[in-house]
């Protein structure tokens, strides 16, 4: 039974001491709550198999300031088409990509870099505090796949960014910007490959019960806070019942997949070179691991934060930060182009990672769909409209590739977003909300 079906704090004062409490073995067990504006007072699960013999995959790829649209636009359309300068670095995958340009965010840009975002990765507005109001798309895929594996969905970052992924107002997702670290947690103590005897941490099971006791004191806390309080505790026991399937899953054999394997650790540490950020050998490290998490069915959501909006990286051969140039730089700009193809190299690292994996009858990249983008396009002039978005992946025969669709009307980028929902085997009807949303999605680029 859900946790929802199963909630049912006698008359005691609400405080910041305040716990949920029940009984273990005849003994008084507790969990302590999240803030609530109460102090002040005194999902879902989809079937994400491709045919029932491997699952499919989500991933998003961002990075921030944009591109040069001039630069990017492919030649030709349809299935004749050729990459542009700024889309060259992909070629050895191009047969397993898809372009997408035309497509506007149509929720307004009245915040620079931060309209662009929450618009098109949430389908909504940003609230007039500049916040999100909706989950992005990867935690909405994550909340009806992620269920199914130890970590609902990962998050890393190759230059220290924060990333943008939001499971709903205000509660973002942090990525891991140190590849060791991501090693340790994902790799280290617990992790056992398909068929590993290893070490069980007898604690597990007790842990799991502690949160299963405590349920029978949520009910009557949520008959005592408002609206806003009874989210946030929601939100809060999400993480807790992902935490007990979690714990659940350390204790299951690991799935029979057979790609998966141990990798190397990266190193501890990758320090500046000449005043530089080794951002291509830190982004490298992460979609090693990433790629093994997929393969190893740790996750099958993942946002990789190359960057963020306003990020001012100073790239190898750059003679300032990213964001200044994209202001300062005159003409067309050919540092802040020669950028984007150092990003665009980037990307094509991780989707030819992925493309490397064997699975079923074809690669881990063909079960999965990647979305590459970012805030805006021109990053000059924070234009939404002809935003980039590329496509890697089939998402096991759902999307094409190979491809490129140009809108000439400027249609609703959430429109590429429900296709990408839908091809997760998420049967969603709509996507986003207010100007946001659709109910249609972009049937071109859908097989």
């Amino acid at each position: 039974m859900n946790w929802r079906d199963r909630f049912h704090l006698q008359g005691r004062p609400i405080g910041r001491r305040t716990l949920l409490r029940g009984l273990l073995g005849g003994v008084v067990v507790t969990v302590g709550l999240p803030p609530l504006e109460a102090f002040l007072d005194l999902t879902r699960k989809a079937n994400a198999t491709c045919g029932g013999v491997v699952p499919r995959r989500f991933g998003l790829f961002f990075w921030g300031n944009g591109n040069r649209p001039d630069k990017w636009l492919p030649v030709g359309e349809g299935e004749s088409w050729e990459l542009s300068e700024q889309l060259a670095p992909l070629a050895a995958v191009k047969h397993k990509i898809t372009v997408v340009s035309g497509m506007a965010v149509k929720t307004g840009n009245v915040y620079p870099h931060t309209s662009g975002s929450v618009g098109l990765l949430s389908g909504a507005a940003a609230l007039d505090d500049g916040s999100w109001g909706l989950p992005s798309v990867d935690q909405v895929v994550a909340d009806a796949v992620g269920g199914e594996t130890i970590y609902s969905s990962l998050h890393t970052s190759a230059t220290g960014a924060s990333g943008l992924s939001y499971i709903g107002p205000n509660t973002r997702n942090p990525p891991e910007s140190s590849p060791f670290a991501f090693f340790e947690r994902v790799f280290g103590a617990g992790f056992r490959l398909p068929g590993e005897e290893g070490v069980v941490d007898p604690s597990l099971g007790l842990r799991r019960s502690v949160l299963d006791a405590v349920m029978g004191d949520v009910a009557r806390l949520q008959a005592r806070v408002g609206a806003e309080d009874r989210v946030r505790l929601e939100q809060h026991l999400d993480g807790i019942r992902e935490l007990e399937q979690r714990l659940a899953r350390l204790q299951e054999d690991p799935p029979d997949l057979e790609s998966c394997s141990l990798p190397e650790s990266p190193l501890p540490d990758y320090p500046d070179l000449d005043g530089r950020p080794q951002v291509s050998a830190r982004s490298r490290a992460m979609c090693d691991l990433l790629a093994m998490a997929l393969a190893c069915d740790q996750t099958r959501v993942f946002g990789h934060w190359f960057s963020d909006p306003v990020s001012d990286i100073l790239y190898d051969g750059a003679s300032e930060g990213h964001h200044a140039l994209t202001h300062n730089e005159g003409g067309d700009q050919p540092e802040v182009n020669d950028i984007t193809a150092q990003i665009m190299e980037e990307f094509a690292y991780l989707v030819a990672k992925l493309d490397s994996i064997p699975e079923g009858d074809g690669s881990l990249l063909d079960n999965c769909v990647v979305l590459a983008t970012s805030e805006v396009s021109e990053g000059r002039t924070h234009s939404v409209e002809d935003m980039p978005v590329v496509l890697a992946g089939g998402a096991c025969g759902r999307l094409r590739t190979d491809y490129h669709y140009r809108s000439y009307t400027a249609e609703n980028v959430s429109k590429v977003m429900l296709s990408v929902v839908r091809a997760m085997d998420i049967d969603a009807a709509t996507y986003g909300e207010g100007d946001g949303e659709v109910d249609d999605s972009l049937t071109d680029i859908e097989a």
